[in-house]
């Protein structure tokens, strides 16, 4: 049994069995989070570690749009953390205007249907890998649609991206909890009070630009 295996258990908490990538992910989501919401450029290189273990967590309990979200995550941390780094005077906060929202809003909902029907048939598409059936694959395109917009709201410093995290976070908390990953759960609960909190925290920082 290796490191990355969901069965390798760490602790146990009230009788839930946390496995070590579990754990892992967990906590270095938690400490990206935290520094995203403190503007601190080290959020991107915690969050890579956050992704992988993410990444080897939903393949096992078959949440493959979650699973194919880490590589996106994984791709846009290079860039954000590379945007961070080589553009500091224009990190300012901003917002999107209406028309944008608008265009955000539709993207979202056309890709979260495209997506959820190609993940509710990958296993006819691609037997050989996901030899399981995809558990709740719209809810799960849904967040990885609204996680991949979110995120380049992130590396662009709009204040929306926290809008779009709150509305992620109250998903997975419910949706973690149906697949049995207690601890993930928790954690996304934790993100709703660190979204909660980044809003509150640009919003007072846009407002004294």
């Amino acid at each position: 049994m290796t490191l990355f295996d969901i069965n390798n258990i760490a602790y146990e908490i009230i009788g839930y069995q946390i496995s070590y990538v579990e754990l892992i992910g967990t906590l270095f989501g938690l400490i990206s989070v935290y520094l995203a919401t403190k503007n601190n450029i080290l959020t991107w290189a915690t969050g890579i570690v956050n992704e992988i273990f993410l990444f080897i967590l939903f393949f096992q309990v078959q949440l493959y749009a979650d699973m194919f979200l880490q590589v996106y995550f994984f791709i846009i941390t290079i860039y954000g953390w590379y945007y961070w780094e080589k553009n500091t005077a224009e990190r300012t906060i901003s917002k999107i205007n209406f028309r944008n929202k608008l265009l955000l809003a539709s993207a979202i909902f056309i890709f979260t249907m495209l997506s959820g029907f190609l993940f509710s048939n990958i296993h006819f598409y691609l037997p050989e890998y996901f030899k399981s059936k995809a558990s709740y694959p719209y809810i799960d395109s849904l967040v990885m649609v609204s996680s991949i917009v979110a995120t380049v709201l992130l590396a662009k410093k709009k204040i929306e991206n926290w809008y779009l995290w709150i509305t992620v976070d109250l998903v997975c908390v419910v949706l973690y909890f149906k697949k049995g990953i207690y601890f993930l759960s928790l954690e996304y609960f934790i993100f709703l009070g660190l979204a909660s909190y980044g809003l509150y925290h640009w919003k007072k920082q846009l407002s004294n630009d």
